[in-house]
């Protein structure tokens, strides 16, 4: 019989993260590909110094801490009780992620608030094409796989099914 635990999820989501860590520190590190059609063009050329820390290198760092953390998650070698909150944060990361992912192209197809003008076409038309549905992909990724992880170990049995 087939197991029910869909390991590829999890494996999607760590990915997920990685790659974008990647992303953020390619930016960080001088790369500018992509960087004006997501931050928008003044930062992307300006370049202070708090956004390359916090903006890309400190992004960076958190995403890979993220997919840590659901490597770790996915693993089981913590406690039971930990293992649990530790798949409702992933759950609710991923929930957050794909909020944002929704809001923003809502907001962006339909010019909530005229923010179209506020960030110009070029952005505009990169975020709705490819960084909005990114950060949905992450959002669904990571919640799946929180809800994965929170299924593989039964809390009324407490053990690997």
């Amino acid at each position: 019989m087939r197991s029910a635990y869909r390991g590829w999820v999890v494996v999607a989501a760590i990915t997920w993260c990685c790659v974008f860590a990647a992303v953020h520190w390619f930016w960080a590190l001088g790369g500018s590909v992509g960087l004006a059609s997501s931050a928008g063009s003044d930062l992307a050329t300006r370049r202070p110094p708090l956004f390359v820390a916090a903006g890309l290198w400190g992004v960076g760092a958190v995403l890979l801490a993220g997919a840590a953390f659901v490597g770790v998650a996915a693993a089981g070698n913590v406690p039971l009780r930990w293992r649990r909150i530790m798949a409702w944060t992933i759950g609710l990361a991923g929930l957050v992620l794909l909020a944002r992912g929704v809001l923003v192209q809502v907001a962006l197809a339909t010019d909530m608030g005229g923010v179209r003008g506020e960030v110009g076409p070029h952005q505009t038309r990169w975020s709705l094409v490819l960084w909005n549905p990114w950060f949905v992909l992450g959002g669904v990724l990571l919640a799946a796989a929180g809800h994965t992880i929170a299924r593989r170990w039964s809390p009324s049995t407490a053990t690997c099914r």
